[in-house]
């Protein structure tokens, strides 16, 4: 109970509660429960393993409810009882697939820790952490990756969120999992045996002393880079305009939704050009067409009439199936770019195993073809220079924004979709943007149907923020930057860097313990 509860507890730091501050402590009764449990005599270790698999479950199933927004889907066909059973599946799933990281962190810490010489605290303190982030790492490198510890201080802490310019998440990840694993041995320490009580509670208030200490130098440090001034020239300023459609998910494929779409994003267009942009940003799937249905369409036709550059979300053909694609148009209403969605959402995209249950994809997909990824390696460039693309669910792979900073990419377009959920997701969508924001040290712009659209500085500030559900029209100011941070120069080198002094500290410890005997 203590372990669901605590798991609880790390949930309610992201959207739609922001709790952020707990996740420092979140964790900590996970870890007492899996080292008081594991030093018995005779300890069971199924019942260890049902501690992290609880957490998990407490932290991912209620930061990853909103997905459970996509019942009702009797809008594609779907019978209504049919529609509750796939949401409920779903929710268990990525639930579970989440709480297999905490699961996994608690099995390999175990199998460390029974080897035959002790750890001590700070040993396995570093040893935890680095399994942790080595964890993460491994799961953002597959299909399915959403709630890593580190987006639990977004948006709201965003002295510590900096240290994502220096390696990304896992700085994030890893300070979290330290000063949890801190709080912990101190605890075990006090709650230790009555014989050399005193000492143990000494023991006990040094590591409380040091995670006070390294929580507040690490915000130190992430405050050094926060306050540094984002310098922005007058010749790198770009005036950029927003459109949030807000056609709902429900209307969106059919005839209406298509008449709405062409009408709200031809009506957007219009009154921005009246602002002066310089271009105007659309969200993921704007227009559900064809690119050459697209060209033949009334926006398409405002383009060559007022000569102002758009990035417009559609569909981009490729052989028998289809991209999720955003469309650089020049003033001319030529394509400039394309940028195809490499990362797809398992089961709404695409149908993982689609020769076993290919027959269920006529019913998730949009278009009579399928549904393809865009290449890994994949370069924006637009009449402005070369900018950083991410559509929907790619907000979630910090890789993906570093790779094409390090290109070159100057601004973060954002495109997505939102609709059909509660706040939750599309706040949790957004803090997750200004993440990728200040690890690439960049202006993030962001379009999306149903909200939250809005722009983000460099240092992950919301210059603006839409309503949600909301039709909304914005022009801002953003600075085309060509810096590049730590991270982007040199990716996630922590993980392994933590990871190879964990196997340096376990060589020298056993060594150490064996020579003694």
């Amino acid at each position: 109970m203590i372990a669901l509860v605590s798991g609880v507890l790390m949930g309610i730091t992201v959207a739609p509660f922001n709790i952020w501050l707990l996740a420092w402590f979140a964790l900590a009764p996970l870890w007492v429960l899996v080292i008081k449990e594991s030093q018995k005599p005779e300890f069971k270790k199924k019942k260890i393993i049902l501690f992290p698999i609880l957490w998990g479950i407490g932290y991912h199933g209620v930061a990853l409810f909103w997905i459970t927004g996509i019942h009702p889907m009797t809008w594609m066909g779907v019978p209504w009882l049919a529609s509750i059973a796939i949401a409920f599946f779903v929710w268990v799933f990525i639930t579970l697939w989440g709480a297999a990281i905490a699961t996994f962190w608690v099995i390999i810490l175990l199998g460390i820790s029974n080897l035959k010489f002790p750890l001590k605290p700070l040993i396995r303190i570093l040893i935890a952490t680095a399994i942790w982030c080595g964890l993460e790492k491994l799961w953002s490198m597959g299909p399915l990756w959403w709630s890593s510890l580190s987006y639990t201080q977004s948006p709201h802490n965003l002295v510590i969120l900096h240290l994502g310019q220096l390696t990304g998440t896992s700085a994030i990840t890893a300070a979290i999992i330290a000063i949890n694993g801190l709080l912990a041995e101190a605890y075990l320490y006090y709650s230790s045996s009555v014989l050399n009580k005193k000492n143990s509670q000494a023991k006990g208030m040094r590591y409380i002393l040091f995670a006070i200490g390294l929580f507040i130098s690490l915000h130190l440090i992430g405050y050094s880079l926060y306050s540094r001034p984002v310098i922005q020239s007058p010749e790198t300023a770009l005036k950029v305009g927003i459109i949030q459609g807000n056609i709902p998910n429900t209307i969106k494929l059919y005839p209406e939704g298509f008449r709405r779409a062409i009408k709200g994003y031809t009506k957007g267009y219009l009154t921005l050009a009246a602002q002066n942009v310089d271009a105007v940003l659309t969200p993921e799937g704007a227009l559900p067409f064809f690119l050459r249905d697209i060209q033949q369409g009334s926006l398409v036709q405002s383009i060559r009439e007022k000569g102002v550059v758009a990035w417009i979300g559609g569909f981009g053909e490729r052989g028998d199936s289809y991209n999720n694609s955003l469309f650089t148009f020049t003033g001319k209403g030529e394509v400039f770019s394309r940028y195809d969605k490499n990362k797809l959402v398992p089961l709404g995209e695409y149908i993982p195993f689609e020769n076993i249950l290919g027959g269920i994809i006529n019913r998730l997909s949009p278009l009579e073809a399928h549904q393809v990824p865009g290449a890994s390696n994949q370069l924006f460039d637009t009449p402005f220079g070369r900018a950083i693309v991410g559509i929907c669910y790619e907000s979630a792979f910090p890789e993906l924004f570093r790779r094409q900073a390090a290109a070159g990419g100057q601004f973060i377009l954002s495109a997505a979709n939102n609709a059909h959920y509660s706040k939750a997701m599309p706040a949790q969508h957004h803090a997750q943007d200004i993440m990728r924001a200040i690890e690439t040290d960049r202006w993030a712009v962001r379009a999306t149907n149903t909200g939250y659209s809005g722009f983000v500085n460099p240092h992950g500030k919301t210059v603006w923020i839409s309503g949600h559900n909301t039709y909304e029209v914005h022009a801002e100011t953003i600075y085309r930057r060509q810096t590049k941070t730590l991270y982007v120069r040199w990716g996630d080198w922590l993980t392994p860097l933590l990871i190879g002094l964990s196997v340096v500290v376990l060589l020298f410890n056993r060594d150490r313990v064996l020579g003694m005997d």
